[in-house]
């Protein structure tokens, strides 16, 4: 589950979509999968930023390494667990427009799922306890 509540998407039926949607065979949408993703970490792992115009951008921050401590019981004081060597994380950053699509698309999908839940909870008679 992610923070919103849905299920997770595997790798192998976002495939499967793709192939549906673009009205190819599964085995050529999971190639393009494939060479997409190794593209985008090739080309941000060679220091260069990614921009899909109209999508968004992917490109790497870099952290400063640090040292790493665990604060333990008073008795026993903090413990030191060593030293970070800097590094680099892959992050993703949407367009205005993309986060707007997927807001507009989740409020639609939230107000669909109330509607439905509100039809199948309202009463279709009188109660079966109740007085007549």
């Amino acid at each position: 589950m992610n923070g919103l509540g849905g299920a997770r998407v595997s790798k192998r039926e976002f495939i499967k979509r793709v192939a549906r949607r673009a009205g190819v065979p599964t085995r050529v949408a999971a190639l393009v999968y494939e060479a997409t993703v190794e593209e985008i970490l090739d080309t941000v792992s060679d220091g260069k930023r990614l921009t899909l115009t109209g999508f968004g951008k992917f490109f790497l921050q870099r952290h400063k390494g640090h040292r790493v401590t665990t604060i333990g019981d008073r008795a026993e004081g903090a413990t030191d667990l060593g030293e970070i060597a800097d590094y680099s994380v892959l992050k993703f950053s949407a367009t205005r427009a993309v986060n707007k699509d997927v807001g507009y698309r989740l409020s639609r999908r939230t107000e669909r799922i109330a509607t439905d839940t509100e039809q199948r909870t309202a009463p279709t008679g009188p109660h079966p306890h109740a007085a007549p």
